[in-house]
């Protein structure tokens, strides 16, 4: 009996390609949208992604293709586990990675359910990414995707076990360019479609305008300090700024400044040289195990990517209270952002990750 996979098919090139590959494998092949029915207030319009034209894509890529087509509405879960985690990260004086809460609650998490729900075996979507099973240690590896260039393991490092046993990433084999190649020959009408931006919720180049509609009563002006506590400037609220950050300062020194710290409880951003955005050592929390961590030899040093388009780098990893580690670099890295994902790898294998909590002065 065939096997029944759910593609989340998002109106794009990938998941789309991801439905044909499938069902040329011989599944039972069954298509879904997530609609998060969310519409932008700030901007009147609706969100870029799981909008009505993507849904409208989706369906004639699974009508061309044969396979039956449905639509699963999670707004509210979509606001409560996505959109609320953004804005509060903000607040907080972090910086969220919002794909990562959208791939472990939403893909995989309420997309997941529903889909076991109509009998499938898998979910499957269009990520550059590998899994398969190691029989002498009886777990699933999260791997990097071939085409190094659209990896996208680094956004999957929070899926459990379970998860990873229902999932399917055909893509994980493919490039990008045999990817859309192979759209454009079966007639696709999305081979051409644009890539979603990173923030795919959000109309606009920038966040502020969305954040500053939600968020009215928890922005407030503050002053720009150096690292001796002397008032440069003004800042238009914390959730506006990010660590490394050089642009919208407002400030005239003479030489460029970047932000180096913010303190949520004082309101106050923390600028200096580029020098000072360096840093070699910060807290993780929350961590998540895909390799067990008792198989990973203490001295063993990984490359830890500490965000998705940080290229890794070598560090070494240790407990640091409960449920917590300390990673140190070898050498000294850019802009390591309290609210990001650290994510550890050793060669193309995912070992896990967590989400950095501090950095270490």
């Amino acid at each position: 009996m065939k096997k029944r996979v759910v593609v989340a098919m998002s109106g794009g090139v990938d998941s789309s390609t991801t439905a044909w590959v499938l069902k040329e494998k011989g599944y039972e092949v069954v298509g879904a949208t997530m609609c998060i029915g969310m519409m932008d207030k700030a901007q009147g319009s609706p969100a870029r992604c799981c909008g009505l034209a993507d849904i409208e894509d989706a369906r004639r890529v699974a009508l061309q293709l044969g396979i039956p087509f449905y639509v699963f509405h999670l707004r509210e879960e979509f606001e409560e586990e996505v959109i609320q985690y953004f804005c509060d990260e903000y607040v907080k004086g972090r910086t969220p990675n919002p794909c990562i809460l959208c791939n472990e609650r939403m893909k995989f998490g309420s997309f997941l359910k529903m889909a076991l729900e109509l009998e499938a075996d898998f979910i499957a979507t269009g990520h550059y990414a590998r899994v398969d099973f190691d029989e002498r240690i009886g777990r699933y590896l999260l791997r990097k995707g071939v085409d190094r260039r659209k990896d996208q393991s680094y956004v999957l490092f929070s899926l459990t076990q379970d998860q990873f046993r229902h999932t399917l990433f055909p893509l994980g084999e493919h490039r990008k360019e045999e990817v859309r190649e192979k759209a454009l020959q079966l007639g696709l009408r999305v081979h051409d479609k644009p890539e979603s931006q990173e923030v795919c919720f959000i109309q606009e180049s920038s966040y502020h305008s969305f954040l500053s509609e939600r968020l009215k009563e928890s922005v407030e002006p503050g002053p720009i300090v150096d690292k001796e506590g002397n008032v440069l400037g003004k800042h238009k609220g914390i959730p506006f700024y990010t660590i490394g950050q050089r642009r919208g300062l407002r400030l005239a020194k003479g030489k460029p400044l970047y932000v180096i710290g913010i303190d949520r409880e004082k309101n106050v951003i923390v600028v200096g040289g580029e020098e000072e955005v360096y840093r070699d050592t910060f807290i993780v929390d929350s961590v998540n195990w895909i390799v067990l961590r008792e198989s990973i030899p203490p001295t063993h040093n990984i490359q830890v990517k500490i965000r998705y388009n940080h290229p890794g780098s070598e560090a070494s990893i240790s407990p640091k209270g409960e449920g917590e580690l300390e990673v140190k670099f070898k050498s000294s890295q850019k802009a390591i952002t309290p609210g990001q994902a650290a994510v550890f790898y050793d060669g193309e294998t995912v070992l896990g990750g967590g989400w950095i909590k501090e950095v270490i002065n």
